[in-house]
């Protein structure tokens, strides 16, 4: 007979054992982890992921996108599955935080309801996503682009990376099958929900000293490639009138989005120039041509249009101002992705009831429920990151926050198992 559903808690020292555990997997000299997707140390702890969920008797398999899966049968089996989880992989010289808390906190809810012998509605899915981090073969966001059929199989073919590995091929080591790449794509109707939980990487929740964020939405991110055209001459026989220094107008171009974020009232807009290429790239020779990418990122399609709006209008009077030409390419507009309401209702009234302050926040990063909000209900939850911190070494949350974030989990999985997909007969 099964227990009642009553106040189970989440055992916060095994999780900091399995968190200790992962973090084995790419350690470096720098204590930092370099567990890029596909690497024979990120091979080894997928490997260590499953065998992990084997040991509480969980329904694991790896699909065509190397996603690994693990699923809880539920009392009503035809229900659609509440899946939640992250990603593994980390950036270069990262933490042992990012993604993989996520992975690890859905972990040890299926070991909580394992031990507790509880049963759910739904059946419950963890799943740690493939390549979510930027990496090598240049495709981040993998798995969950994979599932959500935005990412095609003729989108992988002969994709390589610096090595000259092909993308196909390290798939196949990982467990994926690119031959049958689109059969790892969920339908919405398998899905009542997805649930997320990654660390801040920021300093809101920490600088009022509130444990839980609730995301109300994930951020959009557009991107451009600009390259300013001017002229090369030597830099001591020519005239600072007689110039046409690409790299001057680059700079008030930099400058005027800088003027433009800064201006603008929402804090949660931003903007970045983070890659600048000088051709000729001398001491001596009057810049011909910059290339450089202009980020913005907001939580509304209307924040992001309205500060590119007022950056083109300075950037023309950078362009009649000066001898110079501007070419403006488009490389991403990924819209914002608003969180479901009924899963952040839930999150937050769980977060009441055991007590714990929230904060409803957006995500300024991106993240795998980015793409899973276009196919099911989904929200996020973020733990407060130490000093902001995140993609080094020094990333780190408290244990004491992990354990508040991972029973809130636990509570709002339960809360939605009974809330989602009930009819009036029920």
């Amino acid at each position: 007979m099964s227990k009642p559903m009553t106040k189970p808690k989440i055992n916060v020292e095994r999780l900091a054992s399995s968190i200790k555990d992962l973090s084995k997997f790419g350690r470096n000299e720098s204590d930092g982890l370099d567990r890029t997707t596909f690497t024979t140390s990120e091979l080894e702890a997928r490997e260590w992921l499953k065998a992990e969920l084997e040991k509480i008797d969980l329904d694991v398999r790896v699909d065509e996108a190397a996603n690994i899966w693990a699923k809880r049968q539920g009392m009503e089996p035809t229900l659609p599955v509440i899946a939640f989880g992250s990603h593994i992989d980390t950036v270069p010289n990262g933490g042992k935080y990012d993604g993989a808390l996520g992975v690890l906190m859905a972990l040890e809810v299926m070991k909580v309801l394992e031990e507790n012998d509880m049963t759910t509605r739904h059946p419950f899915e963890l799943v740690s996503f493939s390549a979510e981090e930027p990496n090598p073969f240049g495709l981040s966001t993998f798995g969950s682009r994979a599932i959500t059929g935005k990412l095609k199989k003729e989108d992988i073919v002969g994709v390589k990376d610096a090595n000259g590995t092909l993308l196909t091929d390290a798939l196949r080591k990982s467990g994926g099958n690119p031959d049958q790449f689109e059969a790892a794509v969920r339908e919405s109707s398998e899905l009542s929900a997805y649930v997320e939980v990654h660390i801040e990487q920021g300093k809101r929740l920490l600088n009022r000293s509130i444990p839980v964020g609730v995301v109300s939405a994930i951020t959009g991110i557009y991107r451009e490639e600009i390259t300013v055209f001017g002229e090369a001459n030597h830099a001591g026989t020519t005239l600072m009138e007689d110039r046409k220094d690409a790299l001057s107008a680059a700079s008030e171009l930099i400058l005027a989005l800088e003027e433009v974020c800064r201006s603008y009232p929402e804090n949660e807009v931003v903007g970045t120039v983070g890659k600048l290429n000088i051709n000729p790239n001398s001491a001596n020779i009057i810049p011909a041509q910059v290339d450089f990418t202009l980020e913005i990122r907001g939580k509304s399609k209307e924040q992001i249009e309205k500060v590119l709006s007022m950056w083109t209008d300075k950037a023309e009077k950078v362009k009649q101002a000066r001898p110079i030409d501007i070419h403006r390419k488009i490389l991403l507009d990924q819209p914002p992705a608003p969180m479901d309401e009924q899963v952040i209702q839930a999150i937050e009234q769980q977060a009441k009831l055991l007590n714990y302050e929230s904060l409803e926040l957006g995500s300024m990063a991106g993240h795998d429920a980015t793409h899973m909000a276009s196919i099911t209900k989904s929200g996020m939850l973020f733990v407060p990151s130490i000093d902001g911190k995140s993609h080094c070494p020094e990333e780190e949350s408290q244990i004491e926050d992990i354990e508040i974030v991972a029973n809130v989990l636990l509570h709002s999985l339960l809360a939605l198992d009974k809330g989602l997909d009930v009819s009036i007969n029920d």
